[in-house]
């Protein structure tokens, strides 16, 4: 049980930073928020204060190429997702709720910068987000 926990407060802890870093944390927050806060307004606002702070340290690290820092970053949520999975077992809904929510949660607006090197690249690269429809090449 106590992997699975960890497992989990992994997977939340990744999700959540990379929310905090990118354009879907503005519909994320509240979720957040209220998953560290349990129902209590005081706490809630609370970790809506932590969370912020984080968010300007994780932009600021992304913005920068820090992997170092958000690694650190992605460490203190973990430790904190974990002790609240193993006070709270009802917040392991809530926060698979938030990981998969988060899968579904469009990035507008993000940039992916890739480089190719090495070797004798002789043919089409493609990269792509979604995409509806059919595709035709040739």
């Amino acid at each position: 049980m106590e992997a699975e926990l960890t497992a989990l407060a992994v997977s939340g802890a990744t999700t959540l930073v990379q929310l905090m870093a990118g354009e879907a944390w503005t519909a994320a927050k509240s979720r957040a928020s209220a998953l560290f806060g349990r129902g209590r307004s005081r706490e809630e606002q609370a970790a809506d204060t932590e969370l912020e702070q984080a968010r300007t340290a994780a932009v600021a690290a992304a913005h920068s190429g820090d992997r170092a820092a958000l690694a650190g970053i992605e460490s203190q949520w973990q430790a904190r997702l974990l002790l609240l999975l193993r006070e709270d077992p009802a917040a392991e809904g809530e926060l698979r709720a938030l990981i998969a929510a988060a899968g579904h949660a469009p990035e507008r607006g993000s940039t992916v910068h890739n480089t190719i090197s090495g070797g004798d690249i002789r043919g089409p690269v493609i990269q792509t987000g979604t995409i509806e429809g059919d595709l035709h090449f040739g």
